[in-house]
Parts: C-alpha cells; structure tokens; sequence
C-alpha cells in the first residue's frame, strides 16, 4: 500500500502485480514480467516504485507511475518469499527459499550483501523505520534481527513450535509481530529479544500480520479464514471478519481506517477498522 493510502499494490499466483484504486476499488494497471508466482511485494515511502519477490528466483523494480519494469534482481537460488525497502527508499531487503537474506541497493540493482544464520527458507522479512536493523521469519521456527549496517545478526526469538509465515515491527523500532503455523501470533521485545506474550485465538496457520501506525493494534491473517485484530498492549482479541478463503496477507491503511486483506481465491477485501472492538 503507497503511504498516502491511494493505491493497494498485490501479487498473485497468476504471475502478475496489480495496482488498485483504494477509494474506487478499481484496478488501475497490471505489471508484468514475473514468469511464475508473485509472492510478496512492497512499495517504496515515496510511492514511485514497487517491488516484487517471486517464486522464478527474482525480485523486480517498476515504476508505480508508468507500470514499466526498472530492472530486475538476480542472486537467490531459489524463490523470493518476501521484500521488504527501507524508508529512504535506498534498500531492498528479500527473503528466499535458499535460506538466505539479501540486501540490495535500490539505485543501482547491485547487491550489497547476504544475511546468513537461518537453516531452513526464508518466509518473512520486514525492516525497521530508521533502517538500522532487518527482522526475518524462517520455517527453522525462528526469528532473526539484523544489524542492516553490517549484515551481523544481532539475536534469535525462539518461542514459535513452528514455521514462521509473517513478521511485522512497530513503527517506533521496539516490538517485532511474528505470525507462525503454530496458530499464534507473538509480540517481542526487539531491544531485549523477550517475548511479551502470545496472541491465541486462530484455528489454522497465521499467514500474514501487521500493526497500525498509531501501535495500538496488531492485524493477523490466517487459513482459518478470519482476519482478527487485537489490543497490542493487552494482547487481547478485540473483533473477528470471516470470509470463504484463506487469508495470505494484510496491510492497514496509514489513517487506521481500513484493513486490506488478501485471500487464496484471488480476492482483495477491504475491511472497515475504526470502530473494531467498540
């Protein structure tokens, strides 16, 4: 989602990114090129590009004005299970299935470097606000945070009985949201790597989170098919949607408003946020 809250960015299995009208709901342009699965995309803060991860081993660059790819990059051995971009917009960070991070710079297509630690595929990864450190999910059940500077791992979050699908981090640098096929969501602690608690109430994987900029709430999708959202400092369920599909991502749009979901059949719901809970 571009952070005036205009335009929703997706990917999807039929090989292709799509941009959407927020207030219209219309589709505006789609961005060919990917030649399989587009599993993850982001967008920089400025709104001019986007990036997707997919599963033919790259991580593209276009231009969220022309609909024209920029250019793509090319290092993992195997699929890109999720992007990130730092906040100046200077970074790409992707996550793959060769169990490795990588970090890339957005001006010129090179990479900077690999991150190196996780003994199994990367699902997830997300960077915080000021660009210092990297947080990534694996299927080895854990969660690792980066030193983004010099590619060092600064600790392991252990807790999760399995595969991590999701991480989130809050706008203010001080907590990472993990999402796990455990069926839980946890909270942690990113000075001090503890976790806070555990948010319980999915019946099937958690496949996707985020947090509202204001970091009051936490947002969890999941193959039960529910979208819920929860108090991030009590740590408690405050409203559920349901919908027919697995749930595999989710967004919130910058004024808190609305929750943008997607789900296995294909479809982008927009979901009403304010009055959750009350």
């Amino acid at each position: 989602m571009t952070a005036d809250g205009n335009r929703v960015i997706s990917g999807s299995r039929d090989n292709t990114v799509k941009v959407w009208n927020l207030e219209t709901g219309e589709e505006q342009f789609t961005l060919k090129g990917h030649s399989s699965w587009v599993e993850a995309v982001a967008v920089t803060a400025d709104g001019k590009r986007v990036i997707s991860g997919s599963r033919d081993n790259t991580v593209k660059v276009w231009n969220l004005e022309t609909g024209e790819e920029q250019f793509t990059l090319k290092g993992h051995s195997s699929w890109v299970e999720a992007v990130a971009v730092t906040a100046d917009g200077k970074r790409v960070i992707s996550g793959s299935r060769d169990n490795t991070v990588k970090v890339w710079n957005l001006e010129t297509g090179e990479e900077q470097f690999t991150l190196k630690g996780h003994s199994s595929y990367v699902q997830a990864v997300a960077v915080t606000a000021d660009g210092k450190r990297v947080i990534s999910g694996s299927r080895d059940n854990t969660v690792k945070v980066w030193n983004l500077e010099t590619g060092e791992e600064q600790f392991t979050l252990k807790g999760h009985s399995s595969w991590v699908e999701a991480v989130a981090v809050t706008a203010d640098g001080k907590r990472v949201i993990s999402g796990s096929r455990d069926n839980t969501v946890k909270v942690w602690n990113l000075e001090t790597g503890e976790e806070q608690f555990t948010l319980k109430g999915h019946s099937s994987y958690v496949q996707a989170v985020a947090v509202t900029a204001d970091e009051k709430r936490v947002i969890s999708g999941s193959r039960d098919k529910t979208v819920k959202v929860w108090n991030l400092e009590t740590g408690e369920e405050i409203a559920t949607f349901s919908g027919e599909s697995p749930f595999s991502s989710c967004a919130v749009t910058p004024n808190g408003l609305t929750i943008v979901a997607g789900d296995g059949s294909g479809i982008v719901h927009f979901l009403k946020l304010e009055n959750a809970g009350e």
